[in-house]
């Protein structure tokens, strides 16, 4: 069952962090700081005020990192004023539960906003007011259309709006049906509250957008007062406005809804305002931050609720061990940009494993046992085996090492007894009656080093009547006996039994929420994170649960072993890496002392990229062995692992510039790239350049072929950034542009390939593909659906790439299961 009921109060054995704030990584420069700093400067505020506004209607998740801390690391950094906030203006999702979860979540990782926490429902009573004010200004009116006829009045991109038959009611008329509306004499859908702005706007969040609508339902903290409720559009720019906000940060599909926020600043007279920036948003592959799709994985119980270690929630990570300060590490990786972009997996993965390297104590655990018997051991030892490798103590600042109490010692004086008995268990994949070329651990007549207890030689062995092993006899020999290989045990007499729980990521795709198979194995165009990645998700729209499909059915193991009993004698919340095994903690839910049980934080290595790259190898080449990277053109993989003072300098000037790590180091180390890419203008467009001169024109450039220059690259990423032309259409008019050295914005204009595709355009190019290839049609239509890739690429060829793909995806399935 899930286990939301007891979410609220659990408290993890680490639940009080460290500090943040100027402990934390730093938010690295970027357009939004140079912003920050003008307006210090300049005097605009004498305080930059930013505000994290979470909505309530489930719990914090992965999507909310790299918001929260840019929020408040940023203000943090400028001796400014952090404010949490909860967005509960939905009186059908809000709940105090997800609240005060998504509170304490973010106090655990660090946040500290004092006394500035807000409830957007502490002011219903404001919101309300200024709603009469705009209603008495004429900027609002009472539309009484249905949401039908409201879409339809609204016209379209191509086709202006037609105003409502009741946009001319007077503000007395329109007073008097707010005042009823708020009284409760309407039905639920009857009338909406519409602001009065423009309905020729080519921004349709312009077209009169509504501001209440009614809608009753038990409110949490207002309980039954209020039938009416603001949209978000309406009330988060006025509890900025009212909280004092200064800077208010959001991801980028909102930067149409900035011409709300500033018209009703303006109207209502707000100063000192707040004004509104957007960033890009970071996607995540290999998982969802939805809160519908993670209430939808709850309710059919593909997890055990919220807290579920395989689950993206911050509750679900405090649970599995990850720590505060991996996911700040990971956070600040991330990079600020005007460019949305899609992060792997395995990045926040490599953050919790560099955390857990210098923090996990070495201990042994054996979580499929099979039983040795060492025959010639006759009298117990106690070994005294070290709890770090060589390679931690090296690395100490100090040269001191901690213990699982977290005292920091000398490292001599870092150890723990381990017993040496006749009975011991070594893992069952460890022994081999038959064993392939290369095997390098026990088999029969071979010998094999215990870790820190000798080598012992396999004699002989015990099978059941399927033909499995059940016991392995063996001789403890000398230390000049020679052994190839090194395994862990466990004292079968003394080892304390326990739990295993092998966790591994929840989904087997990059892009769960694609709509086919074939798409599910592509980076997301869009990934489905929350708005802002705080989770303003549109309720109304039916949830697709297609993302089910791709659930990883072995994103949970349980065995059953022995752990050293070193264990049972450290702090509960201690962190171990179990050699060979990867990095465990208790469960702070389920394990007791008389019934331990230990779940896995992470492997040691990442075995999704290895599995990822064999899948792939075929289809991409045939023979691998044989396929290299040309000598001209070093890889990622082939580069330096280090970087010289200059180069790690001039890496932290490009991600400054919104640059990602990855593209920064291989421009770094590239003197060609650098020097093509020191004409590009140093604004918002410098990421973009930045990732075409590291992927797309590195090749070119290193033989000199490249005839376009990086500042005649600007225009092309600015018409990308604001979706004028589709990334397609971007990429082809780059690479020609580099043949002839023609500026790629007048290629565009010439060409006439800005600007989206009509409807009219686009059906015409999906029949005319659909006629000529009517046998595809029919195979397609049989079930063969597949080959939905084959026609959208198709029909992408005939629109010269100008299609939207996520137009085009919904246009070409309409008609091709018409």
């Amino acid at each position: 069952m899930p286990r939301t009921a007891m979410l609220g109060g659990m408290t993890a054995p680490d639940s009080t962090p460290p500090a943040a704030g100027d402990s934390a990584p730093r938010v690295a420069p970027n357009f939004i700081t140079e912003i920050i700093e003008r307006d210090l400067q300049g005097g605009k505020y004498p305080q930059v005020v930013t505000r994290f506004p979470p909505e309530p209607s489930g719990y914090a998740h992965l999507g909310h990192i790299f918001a929260s801390f840019l929020d408040f690391q940023t203000a943090a950094q400028y001796g400014g004023r952090y404010h949490l906030r909860m967005d509960d203006t939905n009186p059908e999702l809000a709940t105090q539960e997800y609240a005060d979860a998504i509170a304490d979540d973010l106090r655990w990782l660090g946040w500290d906003w004092g006394e500035h926490l807000y409830y957007a429902s502490d002011h219903f009573e404001q919101y309300y007011a200024y709603a009469e004010q705009l209603v008495n200004q004429g900027d609002a009116y009472v539309d009484s259309v249905t949401g039908d006829e409201m879409a339809r009045l609204r016209g379209d991109a191509r086709t202006p709006g037609t105003p409502s038959p009741y946009r001319d009611r007077t503000p007395e008329e329109n007073l008097d049906l707010l005042r009823r509306m708020r009284a409760g004499e309407f039905a639920d859908g009857a009338h909406v509250l519409r602001a009065k702005i423009d309905l020729g706007s080519p921004n349709m969040k312009l077209r009169d957008p509504v501001l209440y609508r009614i809608l009753r339902g038990h409110h949490y903290r207002a309980g039954d007062a209020w039938c009416i409720y603001p949209m978000y559009d309406f009330q988060h720019p006025l509890q900025d406005a009212l909280e004092g906000v200064t800077h208010s940060m959001c991801s980028l599909e909102f930067v149409d809804n900035r011409a709300i926020y500033d018209w009703l600043m303006e109207r209502l007279g707000f100063s000192p305002r707040p004004h509104q920036y957007e960033f890009g948003r970071r996607g995540l592959e290999y998982t969802i931050t939805s809160k519908r799709k993670l209430r939808k994985l709850v309710e059919a119980g593909a997890v055990h609720g919220w807290d579920d270690p395989r689950m993206p929630t911050l509750r679900a990570q405090r649970r599995l061990g990850v720590t505060p300060e991996a996911v700040r590490a990971f956070a600040a990786q991330i990079g600020v940009s005007r460019t949305n972009r899609t992060v792997d997996l395995s990045v926040y993965e490599n953050a919790v494993r560099s955390d857990l390297n210098h923090r996990a104590p070495r201990v042994m655990a054996v979580l499929d046992p099979l039983p040795v018997t060492l025959e010639n051991l006759e009298t117990p030892q106690m070994l005294s085996l070290p709890y770090w490798p060589f390679d931690v103590v090296r690395d100490s600042p100090d040269g001191l090492v901690a213990l699982p109490t977290g005292e920091r010692v000398a490292p001599e004086a870092a150890v723990r007894d381990v017993p040496l008995t006749r009975e011991l268990v070594i893992e069952r994949e460890d022994f081999n009656p038959e064993p392939p070329k290369g095997f390098k651990r026990l088999t029969p007549g071979g010998t094999v080093r215990l870790r820190g207890a000798g080598i012992i030689r396999a004699d002989r062995f015990d099978v059941d009547d399927s033909g499995q092993v059940t016991r392995v006899y063996a001789t403890l020999l000398g230390e000049d006996a020679k052994a190839g290989g090194v395994i862990h045990w466990v004292s079968a007499e003394q080892g304390v039994p326990a739990e295993f729980r092998l966790y591994d990521r929840l989904f087997r795709v990059p892009n769960p929420e694609a709509a086919t198979p074939e798409d599910a194995q592509a980076e997301p165009i869009a990934p489905d994170f929350d708005p802002e990645e705080i989770g303003h998700e549109d309720e109304t729209k039916p949830l697709d649960a297609g993302f089910m499909a791709f659930l990883n059915p072995d994103s949970l193991r349980v065995t059953c072993g022995l752990v050293e009993p070193s264990v049972t004698r450290d702090p509960a919340g201690t962190r171990y890496q179990f050699e060979r095994q990867g990095y465990f903690w208790r469960d702070p839910v389920d394990s007791r002392e008389d019934a331990l049980v230990f779940g896995r934080i992470i492997t040691l290595k990442d075995a999704w990229a290895k599995a990822t790259q064999k899948a792939e190898t075929p289809a991409k080449a045939p023979k691998p062995a044989k396929v290299q990277a040309p000598k001209t053109e070093p890889t990622e993989k082939a580069a330096p692992a280090t970087l010289t003072p200059e180069q790690e300098a001039e890496v932290t000037r490009l991600t400054g510039l919104g640059v990602p790590d990855a593209e920064a180091r291989t421009l770094a180390r590239d003197a060609t790239l650098l020097t093509f890419l020191g004409g590009a203008a140093q604004d918002g467009t410098f990421a973009q350049v930045a990732s075409w001169t590291a992927n797309d024109l590195a090749p070119g450039l290193r033989a000199g072929e490249v005839r376009v220059a990086a500042a005649d690259l600007a225009p092309l990423a600015a018409l990308l950034s604001d979706k004028k032309v589709t990334t397609r259409v971007a990429r082809d008019v780059l690479t020609r542009a580099a043949q002839t050295g023609e500026a790629p914005a007048a290629m565009v204009e010439r060409e006439n390939l800005a600007g989206g595709l009509s409807e009219d355009a686009l059906n015409a190019a999906i029949a005319q593909v659909m006629a000529d290839h009517a046998d595809k049609v029919d195979a397609y239509r049989a079930g063969k659906t597949a080959l939905l890739g084959f026609f959208t690429g198709q029909v992408m060829r005939a629109t010269g790439g100008k299609a939207d793909p996520a137009t085009l995806n919904a246009a070409l399935q309409a008609a091709l299961n018409g």
